[in-house]
């Protein structure tokens, strides 16, 4: 959320945002309710300080004069709860216009309105060159009794699947060294809940707009798409020791997506699934554009080592202004090359938000005699089952077998996973 005071400042910065964002917003509409609240509250208030004088009145007046004082109180007291009953209406108003209000995109994103105009940064490693047809991952993990299609779609419907054997052991295989290279660089782990209220959803910018998206309880809870949303929210209307900062979590819990907008995408496999499970990187910092864009790159950087050092051929991209949520000042995603498709999928995102988070969760530090709203940022550490289809796919071997990734080996102790 952005403060109001700087928006009426800036109205013209705040509309061009959200016009880069292609995201439908009308700052004048918000300045015209916002001097309806500001007008609403000056009367309620001139109303409740007169109360207060003619209460004083009353304790000091005699019987006559107390008669006429307790009929103009009376008076009062009707024109007050009319003035708070309209102070209450145009605040709600003001407040659902002010959770809509999006982030200002960073200078550097490209103008653009899908993730088709986003773009490339750079592309690393080398694609694999077969002297043999490709297998896609479901025909790879079903032969070598990785992967359970069917059983999956009967247990939990429409894009369910069951992971097995080295499949199941590939997926921890990569949380352990995953989990174990960011706390090496002092990110603090952390289990963290998915079904979480709606208030955690509203402070991260997942809702309103991401309503369609979201699985929701009958009583009125959420299961959220990404550990982020608890993990910010770990921390919300708390005031944090400026010394602390940066604090980085890596965070991991099971995550659900509805696919709502993609219909026909991908049914089948593990690229687009309901249930998953992700690792994910946040960071707080000072309030400082500097920070924000240094611990980006350092989120980045920990996403290409992690692909690097698992062979994974993939390019960086930089999001266009319409592929960017509400609150986000910039993103990088970080694509993987899958063979049987001949192109990259998207398998990281990250993303800076500067104080957007922190203004709707009340995260504070103390500078000095200031309290500032945190800057955060996130970036998947890796999402699974997804990752597995670009492991699976370019480590294959002509034999159906599949190569082990070097720095995954000590965990699944062998180097080729094969056919009994």
């Amino acid at each position: 959320m952005l403060d109001i005071k700087f928006i009426r400042e800036n109205k013209d910065i705040v509309q061009a945002g959200a016009n880069k964002k292609h995201i439908n917003f009308d700052v004048s509409e918000l300045i015209k309710i916002d001097d309806e609240r500001l007008v609403a509250l000056k009367e309620f208030e001139e109303l409740r300080t007169l109360q207060n004088q003619v209460g004083q009145k009353i304790v000091q007046a005699d019987e006559t004069e107390k008669e006429i004082l307790l009929s103009e109180m009376k008076e009062l007291k009707e024109n007050l709860q009319k003035k708070e009953s309209d102070l209450k209406g145009v605040t709600i108003k003001w407040q659902k216009l002010m959770v809509q209000v999006p982030n200002i995109p960073d200078i550097s994103v490209p103008e653009g309105k899908t993730e088709a105009d986003n773009q490339e940064l750079k592309t690393v490693g080398e694609k694999p060159q077969f002297n043999f047809e490709p297998k896609n991952h479901v025909d790879l993990m079903t032969n070598l009794d990785l992967a359970d299609f069917e059983r999956g779609i009967k247990i939990a419907g429409f894009r369910g699947y069951v992971l097995k054997n080295e499949g199941a052991l590939l997926q921890w295989a990569l949380i352990q060294y995953v989990q174990e290279n960011l706390v090496k660089k002092n990110y603090k782990p952390m289990i963290v809940p998915s079904l979480v209220k709606k208030l955690p959803l509203v402070g991260t910018g997942y809702l309103p707009q991401g309503e369609e998206d979201l699985y929701k309880t009958q009583d009125e809870d959420y299961l959220s798409g990404t550990a982020e949303v608890s993990t910010m929210f770990y921390h919300s209307n708390e005031i944090l020791n400026k010394e602390d900062l940066p604090i980085k979590y890596v965070s991991y819990s099971p995550a659900f997506r509805r696919e709502a907008g993609s219909h026909g995408k991908d049914t089948k496999g593990l690229m687009r699934v309901h249930e998953f499970h992700k690792l994910e990187q946040i960071i707080l910092c000072e309030a400082n554009h500097e920070e924000s864009v240094k611990n980006h790159e350092e989120l980045l950087a920990n996403t290409e080592e992690v692909m690097q050092n698992l062979g994974i051929p993939y390019r960086v991209v930089v999001n266009a202004g319409g592929d960017l949520g509400l609150g986000q000042v910039k993103k990088y995603d970080v694509e993987a090359w899958v063979p049987s498709e001949g192109k990259y999928r998207e398998t990281h995102s990250a993303s800076y938000f500067h104080d957007f988070q922190s203004r709707r969760l009340g995260i504070k530090y103390k500078d000095g005699d200031k309290k500032m709203f945190v800057h955060s940022l996130n970036n998947t550490a890796i999402a699974f089952p997804r990752i597995l289809v670009s492991l699976v796919e370019n480590y294959q071997q002509e034999d159906g077998s599949i190569k082990v990734p070097e720095v995954l080996v000590p965990y699944l102790n062998k180097e080729f996973i094969k056919k009994d």
